[in-house]
């Protein structure tokens, strides 16, 4: 790209033909009013605990995510996280492309990965950084500007670590199996990445998307949305929802790899992020997810004569992801036993 994404919006100027999506983007849909999941319970065996963890299911095996609440980040920090992000993006080029990612490389500043000249492209940039296992960081591409990004990012690698862990092994004993039986799929190592999005104003949200439609190639998804601006929407039976901000609440969303595991009880959602033509928006998304090097595969319990393996084993599969979704294919579609 000669150009990004923010800096074409600042200057004015007219978005390229491959911005453009094929479909008309309504600018009004149904708001869904998704579960909200109290992480603290799912730790309790009390009633509330079971009950709480039967929401998790359900709100799972439907709608494929939900908000949690009661998670134990302090509501300050969260805006701590949201205030280093904008002040990073709202530095000079220049001084962002100190982190600029390599053509051939996901991790640093730039926008969407260009795989295909058939692509329709994002209208966003981003900042990602492989944050676990620690020999997988490039410091190089962690911005020293901010002063305290780089603390803040550690410390909320900690945070997101413990809550995936916790969600991990809740998700596990709603369905009645061991309760370690998704982390044990894992490897030695787990692994955690984050995205910190800018979507800068668009002159054409009824035709071009901030992240077009995909479901994530990770185990569970976090998501720390923008504190006012709404822009993500959930596919469901062919219709698209609204996705309503909760200031301090994450969204999370269940990611194909965990879809498998659960051979099929679990959705990965279809997802898609608008843009908007007044209003900037930030967020930033936490993926975690096992070791590309780790084969996984359906859970054995979870397999019988009534529910016969749905999936294959396999490895790497957020490769297989990404490009599927490149290519216009559903990457779940490919991995089918």
């Amino acid at each position: 790209m000669s150009k990004y994404v923010q800096d074409m919006s600042i200057d004015g100027d007219e978005p390229p033909p491959m911005y453009f999506t094929k479909e008309i983007i309504p600018s009004s849909l149904p708001l869904i009013s998704l579960p909200l999941i109290n992480l603290t319970l799912l730790s309790s065996s009390s009633k509330e605990g079971v009950q709480e963890l039967q929401k998790l299911k359900q709100a799972l095996s439907s709608w494929g995510c939900f908000q949690a609440v009661s998670h134990g980040v302090p509501t300050s920090f969260l805006d701590k996280v949201r205030q280093v992000t904008k002040q990073f993006f709202d530095l000079p080029t220049k001084e962002k492309q100190k982190y600029a990612r390599a053509v051939n490389d996901f991790q640093g500043y730039g926008n969407d990965p260009i795989l295909s000249d058939h692509q329709v492209h994002d209208w966003s940039d981003r900042l990602f950084l492989n944050l676990i296992p620690h020999n997988s960081k490039n410091l190089q591409l962690w911005p020293n500007n901010p002063i305290d990004f780089r603390e803040v990012v550690d410390e909320y690698t900690e945070k997101m670590k413990v809550i995936a862990e916790v969600l991990l092994k809740a998700m596990a004993r709603s369905l009645n199996v061991e309760e370690d039986c998704f982390l044990k799929q894992y490897g030695d190592e787990q692994v955690m990445a984050a995205r910190f999005n800018y979507y800068p104003l668009c002159p054409k949200p009824d035709s071009i998307l901030g992240v077009k439609a995909h479901s994530d190639g990770s185990a569970i998804t976090i998501l720390l949305q923008d504190i006012q601006v709404e822009a993500l929407q959930i596919l469901k039976d062919d219709q698209w929802y609204r996705v309503p901000v909760i200031p301090h609440a994450f969204l999370v969303n269940a990611g194909d790899q965990i879809q498998i595991m659960s051979n099929g009880i679990f959705k990965s959602p279809m997802h898609r992020v608008t843009t908007s033509s007044n209003k900037e928006r930030i967020s930033v998304v936490i993926f975690h997810l096992p070791n590309a090097e780790v084969e996984i595969e359906p859970v054995k319990a979870l397999i019988d004569e009534e529910t016969p393996q749905q999936y294959r084993k396999l490895k790497n599969y957020p490769a297989i992801n990404f490009e599927c979704f490149q290519s216009g294919k559903i990457p779940l579609d490919t991995v089918k036993f």
